[in-house]
């Protein structure tokens, strides 16, 4: 194909973006920008379709490849998709609308410059996926906390400012790091380009630190246990549209990295750090979901659910089998859907009772049954309920982990039924019991655009759940051949 589909699907939020920042701000433009937001990330998502159509599942070869001279004998602008990557953009070309529409009620202020910045992170998103270079991965990656640090500072919370400048320099400082590592690369290797690094490989020596140095970004980007504190605090501050962005999206950046370049250009270092990686994967699962049973606020609970369940993908992603990594993209996936709508489904009654806390409802499914009915479906598939996306990850990711090492398999395992307990006790006190509070009676049922875009979540979490073949054959032969290359380069050295 010689049309640069890539470039455009990174280019076109940028162009929507500078079409809406030199609209001049008058009084009732803001469906003008929102028709406009909307319009772009709707084209932007038919193209990502359209990719995927095209894609080629039988050849594990990266496509659509663009490669062009940024910095002569520096840095490529070099973009390309295989089965890995091309789920996660059209993940982010999928939520970006939904976040478009989601904003009619939870966005009160300068919704054209939130507009602006939800369209420059897709974006970046995009880029981040589709980067083959070392140096524009990383430019893409960082460039992304710009628009979400701005999303929380502004448009968030009373604590907003606070949660925002957390969230910033957290994952900033992780990722110093990795550009030293990067650099690091170019000195040994001459190259930042993925495909070669892959070919030529790094040698040993380095790959221990060169591996530490990339986990300090994506352990905090995960986020895993003990550098997962920024997430709560950033989800419960948020807007509903920049908690579905962070969580959909922005968390499988990471997830993404330690498949593209921790296992890729690391294959000793991974071998080497897996009981560290299924030690905090453990614990994340296990403390991270006890700590969820407590919480008070629903948004606080999903967070920390949220910790739990990347807590899954980073133990199926260093099993190093292909059920295992198969899983974890497939979590990755499911968890972007589920996570997306139980943000929604809070957002829209706090809209109506500006209160995130568990014990201001109980009762709902008396006055908001439909309400009551989806919420029922995301809770059932963020516990991992079969027939639903939530569970082909899990059981993927558990089938990998049983054959690795049986005893974590097992502790993991208790994360299940934790999860469980804590979504089902989320449920119930929200929805059922008796309707107490007087003000409850009176809430609004949901309107068409937010019906709409929770039936959007809900089709695909259950689509998948029967029928997940769409999701395993992009992906198949990409893993297997990311597997064969991992022992290959095992057993050279």
């Amino acid at each position: 194909m010689n049309f640069p589909i890539l470039s455009s699907l990174i280019l076109l939020p940028i162009v929507g973006a500078l079409f809406l920042f030199f609209t001049k701000d008058k009084e009732g433009n803001n469906l003008t920008a929102k028709y406009v937001a909307l319009f772009t990330t709707v084209v932007n998502f038919l193209i990502s379709i359209y990719l995927w159509i095209s894609f080629d599942q039988s050849t594990s070869s990266f496509q659509f490849v663009e490669d062009r001279v940024w910095i002569e004998g520096f840095i490529n602008y070099k973009v390309g998709v295989d089965g890995i990557s091309i789920l996660f953009i059209i993940l982010t070309t999928f939520i970006t609308p939904i976040c478009i529409i989601s904003v009619n009620n939870s966005v009160k202020n300068r919704l054209r410059d939130f507009l602006i910045a939800i369209l420059i992170m897709e974006s970046f998103m995009i880029g981040v996926f589709c980067a083959l270079d070392l140096v524009v991965f990383y430019l893409f990656f960082e460039a992304g906390l710009i628009p979400m640090f701005l999303i929380i500072g502004i448009w968030g919370g009373a604590r907003r400012v606070y949660s925002a400048f957390k969230f910033f320099l957290y994952t900033l400082l992780g990722s110093v790091l990795m550009l030293v590592a990067i650099i690091s690369i170019y000195w040994i290797t001459g190259t930042t380009d993925v495909v070669q690094l892959y070919e030529i490989g790094i040698d040993v020596k380095y790959q221990n630190l060169l591996w530490l140095a990339f986990f300090s970004s994506f352990a905090v980007k995960t986020p895993m246990w003990p550098v997962h504190t920024w997430l709560p605090d950033a989800h419960v501050e948020a807007p509903t549209a920049g908690s579905v962005l962070l969580a959909a999206i922005l968390l499988k950046m990471a997830g993404y990295g330690f498949i593209r370049f921790s296992l890729g250009l690391f294959p000793i270092a991974s071998e080497v750090f897996t009981p560290l990686i299924y030690t905090l994967s453990v614990i994340a699962i296990i403390f991270t979901s006890l700590i969820a049973l407590m919480q008070e606020d629903m948004k606080k609970l999903i967070a920390y659910s949220s910790v739990a369940h990347m807590g899954f993908v980073t133990l199926g992603i260093f099993t190093l089998q292909q059920q295992g990594i198969e899983g974890s993209i497939i979590q990755m996936i499911s968890h972007g859907l589920v996570s997306a709508a139980l943000f929604l489904t809070v957002g829209v009654v706090y809209d109506r009772m500006h209160s995130r806390l568990i014990s201001t409802y109980g009762g709902l499914v008396s006055v908001i049954p439909k309400y009551s009915i989806l919420f029922m479906l995301f809770a059932l598939a963020s516990l991992g309920l079969p027939g639903t996306s939530g569970f082909i990850g899990e059981f993927l990711i558990l089938m990998g982990a049983f054959k690795d090492n049986f005893l974590v398999a097992v502790i993991a395992s208790i994360g299940v039924i934790l999860g469980a307990a804590y979504m089902l006790w989320l449920y119930k006190r929200v929805v059922f019991g008796k309707l107490i509070n007087e003000d409850l009676k009176k809430i609004l049922d949901l309107n068409r655009s937010e019906y709409f875009i929770l039936s959007c979540l809900a089709v695909p979490i259950l689509f998948f759940g029967f029928y997940p073949d769409p999701l395993i054959n992009t992906i198949e032969v990409s893993v297997t051949d990311l597997i064969n290359m991992h022992n290959s380069n095992i057993a050279s050295k």
